[in-house]
């Protein structure tokens, strides 16, 4: 039966697809720190791209993830990446929402994405050979790595089947395809949000204040949603850290 995927987000639901060394291990050491915030990670990735980049991507069980969300992360994992010391040499630290054509990681995001096209690829082909498709999500049976996705291919070839059966205990790699929908969903998403977070600021203005702080002026206004916000520093091994925007041998 399919479920709801807000009724399954939490911050303990499990990732279909996991990371491998180095990341499995900043992976490993980041979850306790961001489940006491209020966040959970997507993806962790060591990148060796003009030097090393550690690329932490996380978002709250909901999937709204803001640029003060991403500062807040940040803050919170800098003091134990360098404590725990993974990582050998110097490296950059990039923490980031899943933006809108996001990493699909866990059973509700495949919910949250029905309707949508997305591009998958498994860890072992079907039958016929075939391991990576493209198409729109049409359903989610099941529950966690035992779910089983079906999928309305926008790939397929006149002598192939449009609809297919993927394995999500077989995923290896999910995303979402940026699409006019998407966008107009996803920003349809952000203004409620926004909108509620005013409601509600309006409301607690409304209620008679007692005790300490009832003389405070109005409360701030929210925070924009950042669709791919970054916070991204300089960090080196040992615990020392460089100012932001600065390169080796400055």
């Amino acid at each position: 039966m399919t479920q709801n995927a807000a009724a399954i987000a939490t911050l303990d639901e499990p990732r279909l697809v996991t990371d491998t060394g180095v990341a499995a291990r900043v992976a490993h050491l980041a979850e306790p720190v961001l489940a006491q915030l209020g966040y959970r990670i997507v993806r962790v990735r060591l990148l060796q791209q003009n030097g090393q980049t550690l690329q932490l991507m996380a978002e709250r069980p909901d999937g709204t993830m803001t640029v003060d969300d991403c500062e807040a992360v940040s803050q919170a994992l800098s003091p134990e990446l360098d404590v725990a010391d993974l990582i050998a040499n110097e490296y950059r630290l990039e923490i980031s929402s899943p933006g809108v054509d996001r990493p699909l990681v866990r059973l509700s995001d495949f919910l949250r994405a029905l309707g949508h096209e997305a591009k998958i690829e498994l860890t072992h082909p079907l039958e016929g050979g075939r391991k990576r498709f493209r198409g729109i999500i049409r359903g989610v049976e099941g529950e966690g790595h035992g779910a089983v996705l079906t999928l309305e291919r926008t790939d397929a070839r006149s002598d192939e089947e449009k609809s297919v059966s993927l394995p999500l205990a077989d995923l290896d790699e999910a995303r979402l395809v940026l699409t006019e929908a998407l966008i107009r969903e996803s920003l349809r998403a952000g203004k409620l949000q926004q909108a509620e977070e005013k409601q509600d600021a309006a409301e607690a203005e409304e209620r008679p204040r007692r005790g300490p702080g009832r003389f405070r002026g109005p409360a701030p206004k929210p925070k924009p949603l950042a669709p791919a916000g970054v916070q991204t520093q300089f960090k080196k091994a040992g615990g020392k850290q460089k100012p932001p925007g600065r390169s080796r041998g400055e």
